[in-house]
């Protein structure tokens, strides 16, 4: 996977002290029934923060606008260690020991001695145990070989020499973790699991696989993985394929990616930060097996390596796996080779003008991009600096109040932030800001007003009451320690070696509270202003490394580009003899028929691997009270949370009018983005980040199994210290009762940022605007989502922008309508997680709170029962690769739910869609999702160079099951993998939070129990009986393609108008 380092102008781009995790994969960490790993939908939310997240099943959440959910910190003494005696048995040498209080760990530094390979070993009692290996990987140019190779490592080793262990280990293991990252300057293999056993199986295929990787002999994993010629005759046209290859053409299609590369380039054009590590579709093809192979041995070596072990294992069983493998090397030089030289500051600013690839209907002069830039030090900041130079970050871009991000959005020159904020996970830290949606004769408008703004702040200071809710949000965050369900050893693990990679200290970043409290101390003593004036004179003011870039958006760009690589591709095919098309044919075929044989049983059993028999028979229960408070239903969860209070209060959408559903979204962020009678919009933000760990507001849709009408509510969530309960909900409170919506240039901002977010996710998430497009055509449900996340949602918002100035008065008084028709105690929820004390000391506030609410909602119940007409679409945006999907309603087929579906689901997206959509097909990922509560059955992919042919594949698929014949040993890892997902790893309010869905859904215990003996019995009849079921989706299902005009044009030439097209972009 492909870690970028970019800047989000959706998130506070905090420093490492703060960023518990940025740039990764925020999973959602509900299991209603049991998620598959496969079967996670991406789809991005249009509201205020513009996250990110996984969606399991037919769940459909609009997420959270301020107030980003963090974790809480493991309490209890760390694991023991027996010291030096130990270490030296196994070949290493003790450097450094530390108790960390702020993780409540024992960690370690190793050192090993014959290859001075560095070892941090972190003891606590975390049961989510974390293992990883980081190499310094530094490019000379932009083939993208440690990418490549990141994916290339994971495909056969020396102990493992299957086609894809990596797959093996996703489909029967029980990982919370499993995957790879390819930084600018590093790749870092990580895994986690909380059984010990599955845990160092794990660990064991990832050190083989990095040491001793087939893929170094082998030239057919070079192709696949990287780029190739393909030619299925003679006869017909070359063409670039390669999963790496793809996934990049994908990347350049997004204006906020290409700003991002052409950012870090610019900064840093003297290093190894001048190139792309992760390839640029232009030069990867560039790259050659010589060079591939050179890189594996320079840098793939123990002496270049930093390995990290998190959690409660034996810490003396760590240092032997790890002997095993690092005892068979000697020292290498590879650590010298593989430095970071630090960039050099300018003697002055410097201007670069870039083209990206725009729709042809849009209104061009208004889609500009400009963001100034800055490399901060010419070396990396010390502790202190660097501490104060994160809140700084916070204060100026960190919430909507924030005085820089506010005074650009207000300005009216752009329609949001881009590329914003502080990055400090590189060797020199950098500083952006900029807007998109600028007016070509806007742009030196925008650079003056940042600059402007910059030294206002630096002149004037920050709002004392701005530095009390900076500093309270972001210790917040660092106490409860909340990494969502990315495990908390790794978050740690990635801070560590921001530090470490460049050979300073790894146990620094870990400890924030002596640094916090000398900032803090500072703060007090001399004022805000003597702290952070300073950092914005020195870093940014007078600092003459800036770069200012603006993007210009060019309609020909993208149909340039592929005509480049077809003219490149033809003049290649023009030079070769017909000997040479047609051994090209051969190899073509040669490494197809590769990809597509399967590896024989012996080989898949030397992967190792769970027995049934350890895989516990029972679900697991979320501790769950229901009682009521004032005649409302209040469920309580007793469950440690270190102080914590996790409340969320749900109320029913059945009386929002259904012209009104595409406003919902925009009503949410109006709520705690606009003023009350008394603070206005800042106030109100600072006050919330003064007293708590953020609100959050959004509207949550599901079909029901069993049942006609969708659940579709409005959840409003919020967490705070349980001595600071009171505080919540009467914030809560006057989110929900006093926010007024007057503010109508607020409003008009609110539309335009979520038009660009729902834009840019229809160029870098197309899988998720062809998903959700699916489900509006089968299921109620999914017609209310796509109504206020979908291109339907994306139309309105087009429409609303020029309604806003035409008619304010009454889209403020629909605001006010829908606010009255979803507030009432009638059929509201309250769901609380805290330790029973906490639970029953905040009763009274809650009391409160409901007293509060008005009895009854003012509207009538609506009937939900609209779905987007039955037909295959295809949606034109401006982009190198597509994203393909079909759909169909097996329930309406007459499938009967059984808990086996999500077996056979699982094990249909990790081996024939893996082998044929993204290993034989180019394409960087092909999945299916069954959404048990609708019965839709979904097939996707992601970055895909092909468009009906993978529609072929998905119709192939009850085939594929019609003629599988596993043996036991597979069907015993499908389980497994399958019980995994449903057994995720969850922190405690994750699990209250997954105790209400379920409530809302209907899903008992009792059902929970039924479908997890079901999956435990999967046989081989349920997966040829589930073919039938298949068969439907490929008979009447409805197939939805986000792709280019050429794409689209070529497909309905092939298939006879087999698209109804529809423009996107």
């Amino acid at each position: 996977m492909l870690r970028s380092i970019t800047r989000s102008s959706s998130r506070s781009s905090t420093s490492q002290f703060f960023r518990l995790f940025r740039q990764l994969p925020q999973l959602s960490s509900t299991t209603v029934v049991g998620n598959s790993g496969g079967n996670i939908r991406r789809v991005l939310t249009p509201v205020a923060t513009g996250r990110e997240i996984f969606l399991p099943r037919g769940l459909r959440f609009l997420s959270a606008v301020s107030g980003q959910f963090s974790r809480s910190v493991a309490t209890q003494s760390a694991a023991s260690y027996s010291g030096q005696d130990e270490a030296g048995k196994h070949g290493f040498e003790k450097v450094r020991e530390e108790f960390i209080s702020e993780c409540k760990s024992k960690a370690i530094l190793f050192k090993h001695k014959k290859t001075g390979c560095e070892v941090m070993s972190v003891s606590n009692d975390d049961e989510n145990k974390v293992f990883g290996v980081v190499f310094r990987t530094p490019p000379k140019d932009s083939t993208g070989i440690p990418h490549i190779l990141e994916h290339s490592v994971l495909c056969g080793s020396r102990k493992y020499p299957l086609k894809e262990p990596f797959v093996e280990l996703l489909k029967g293991s029980l990982h919370t973790f499993l995957n790879a990252f390819t930084y600018p300057d590093r790749t870092c293999y990580p895994v986690a699991s909380t059984n010990t056993k599955d845990f160092y199986n794990l660990v064991d295929v990832y050190l083989d696989a990095v040491f001793f990787p087939k893929c170094v002999d082998d030239i057919h994993t070079f192709k696949q993985e990287g780029w190739h010629y393909e030619l299925n005759h003679p006869s017909e046209d070359i063409s670039y394929k390669g999963v790496v290859f793809n996934e990049m053409k994908g990347v350049y299609s997004q204006p906020d990616n290409i700003l991002s590369r052409i950012t870090q380039q610019a900064l840093c054009p003297e290093n190894t930060y001048g190139v792309d590590s992760g390839g640029d579709p232009k030069d990867i093809p560039k790259l050659t097996f010589k060079e591939f192979q050179d890189f594996h041995r320079q840098y793939y070596h123990p002496s270049n390596a930093r390995i990290w072990f998190y959690g409660d294992d034996d810490p003396v069983h760590r240092l032997g796996v790890l002997s095993e493998y690092l005892d068979m090397f000697d020292a290498s030089p590879a650590q010298d080779s593989s430095k970071v030289e630090p960039q050099k500051l300018f003697s002055g600013p410097r201007r670069i003008v870039e083209k990206y690839p725009a729709g042809g209907d849009d209104d061009l002069k208004k889609k500009h991009m400009v963001c100034l830039n800055w490399l901060l030090s010419d070396k990396p900041l010390d502790l202190q600096t660097q501490l104060a130079l994160g809140f700084l970050d916070h204060l100026m871009l960190g919430t909507p109040a924030s005085p820089l991000r506010k005074i650009l959005l207000e300005s009216g020159l752009g329609e949001a932030l881009v590329n914003s904020g502080v990055e400090d996970e590189l060797l020199q830290p950098q500083f952006s800001v900029g807007l998109k949606g600028v007016s070509d004769d806007n742009v030196q408008k925008v650079e003056e007003l940042i600059m402007n703004t910059l030294r206002k702040l630096a002149d004037e200071g920050f709002d004392t009451d701005a530095v009390e809710a900076s500093m309270n949000t972001i210790e917040f965050s660092l106490r409860e320690n909340n990494t969502g369900s990315f495990p908390r050893g790794l978050s740690l693990m990635l801070q560590s070696i921001g530090k470490w990679i460049y050979d300073m200290d790894p146990f620094e970043p870990l400890k924030y509270e002596e640094p916090l409290k000398s900032l803090k101390a500072r703060i007090a003593e001399e004022g805000s202003k003597a702290v952070f004036s300073p950092l914005i004179e020195k870093l940014i003011l007078n600092n003459p490394h800036c770069v200012t870039i603006e993007m210009r958006p060019d309609p020909e760009k993208a149909s340039q580009e592929e005509a480049e690589e077809k003219n490149i591709l033809e003049k290649f095919k023009a030079s070769m003899t017909e000997e040479d098309l047609a051994e090209l044919a051969r190899a073509t075929e040669e490494l197809r028929l590769k990809q597509e044989t399967p590896d024989p049983p012996e080989a898949l059993k030397c992967v190792p691997s769970l027995n049934l028999s350890d895989i516990p028979k029972e679900t697991t229960y979320v501790p769950s009270e229901v009682g009521d408070i004032n005649g409302v239903k209040v469920l309580r969860h007793d469950l440690f949370t270190n102080d914590i209070l996790y409340a969320e209060v749900v109320f029913d959408m059945g009386s929002v009018k259904q012209e009104l559903l595409p406003l919902l979204p925009l009503f949410c962020q109006s709520l705690l983005e606009m003023g009350t009678k008394d603070l206005s919009f800042v106030q109100l933000n600072q006050l919330i980040g003064r007293k708590t760990g953020g609100i959050s507001v959004y509207p949550l849709t599901s079909s029901v199994w069993g049942r006609d009408d969708p659940c579709s509510k409005i959840i409003v969530r919020g967490k705070s210290m349980v001595g600071c309960a009171e505080d919540l909900f009467h914030l809560m409170n006057s989110v929900l009762q006093e926010v007024r919506f007057t503010d109508q240039q607020r409003f008009k901002q609110f539309v335009s940022q979520s038009r660009a977010r729902m834009e840019n996710q229809l160029r870098g998430s197309g899988q998720g605007i062809a998903a959700a497009r699916m489900d509006a055509m089968l299921n109620t449900a999914g017609w209310m989502s796509e109504q206020m996340g979908g291109l339907s949602y994306l139309e309105f918002l087009h429409t609303l922008e020029q309604k806003v100035d035409q008619d304010w008065e009454g889209i403020s008084s629909s605001l006010e309508e829908i606010r009255k028709s979803l507030l009432s105690r009638n059929g509201c929820i309250v769901n609380m997680t805290a330790d029973g004390n906490s639970l029953t000391s905040t009763e009274k506030f809650v009391g409160k709170f409901l007293d509060l609410l008005p009895e009854k909602s003012s509207g009538e119940l609506v009937t939900w029962d609209s779905r987007l007409p039955l037909r295959n679409e295809a949606i034109v945006v401006p982009t190198q690769v597509n994203y393909v999907g079909k759909a169909g309603n097996i329930y309406d087929s007459g499938y009967e739910l059984d808990g086996s579906s999500y077996v056979i689901s699982k094990h249909i997206s990790n081996t024939w869609l893996w082998d044929r959509v993204r290993v034989s097909g180019g394409a960087y990922g092909g999945f299916c999702d069954f959404d048990s509560h609708s019965g839709v059955f979904s097939f996707l992919s992601y970055r895909d160079p092909n468009l009906l042919k993978t529609l072929d594949i998905y119709d192939g698929t009850g085939d594929f099951l019609r003629g599988l014949d596993v043996d036991e040993d597979t069907l015993t890892k499908a389980i497994i993998g399958t019980i995994g997902d449903v057994d995720s790893y969850q922190l405690p309010d994750a699990k209250g939070y997954s105790s209400l869905l379920r409530h809302l859904l209907n899903v008992t215990d009792e059902e929970r129990q039924i479908r997890r003996e079901e999956i435990l019995s999967t046989s081989l009849k349920d997966f040829k009986e589930f073919a039938e079921a298949i068969d439907s989706v490929r008979d009447k299902g409805v197939a939805v393609a986000v792709a280019s005009q050429e794409d689209i044009d070529a497909a309905n030439k092939e298939s006879s108008n087999f698209f109804d097209v529809k423009k996107g972009l």
